[in-house]
């Protein structure tokens, strides 16, 4: 599954490039359980605005989202609170204990997610690849695993990239005057 979510746009178009759009890909609901469960493809490394929007989609399809952890590594600011929706998700932090691209979400009533955290700067088709391998229910793969993976795939492809040659032009001399 994945979701998005915006705010209402003036044309379709610009529901299609809309920058507040969630980047989310979730596991088919009641798959298989497996190590995560999808990814989330945030715009910056700011946790409290971007996990408003992140909450929003989630909190209808998990039950409210009352707690996240993540790796500090990842996230250079994150809060100790963050409003969302009328109220509040509290963050906390692990650092050798949790998967530096996790985040780790929990709802009291309903349970625990793990989601990728796929880098902001990711291009379109490496964020796509490691989206899809995170929300495969079958992935036993842990998230910093994917990022290896995608990592390796990356440097194979630019290896088996045709090079060019550079090409040496001669530049033509002109006779000098008397």
């Amino acid at each position: 599954m994945i979701a998005t979510g915006s705010h209402p746009p003036t044309t379709e178009a610009d529901d299609r490039i809309s920058s507040s759009s969630l980047r989310l890909s979730l596991a088919p609901a009641g798959s298989a359980p497996a190590l995560l469960d999808g990814a989330w493809w945030p715009r910056s490394r700011d946790l409290a605005a971007e996990l408003p929007s992140l909450t929003a989609v989630l909190d209808p399809l998990w039950g409210r989202i009352t707690r996240v952890t993540v790796n500090p590594t990842q996230w250079p600011v994150f809060p100790r609170k963050v409003p969302v929706a009328g109220h509040v998700v509290n963050v906390g932090w692990f650092l050798p204990e949790q998967d530096p691209h996790e985040l780790l979400l929990l709802s009291y009533h309903v349970g625990r997610w793990n989601l990728l955290v796929v880098p902001p700067q990711t291009t379109d088709a490496s964020a796509a690849w490691l989206m899809a391998a995170a929300s495969d229910p079958r992935g036993m793969s842990t998230a910093s695993r994917l990022m290896e993976e995608m990592a390796r795939l990356r440097t194979v492809n630019e290896a088996a990239r045709p090079r060019i040659p550079a090409m040496a032009t001669a530049v033509p001399q002109q006779p000098m005057g008397r």
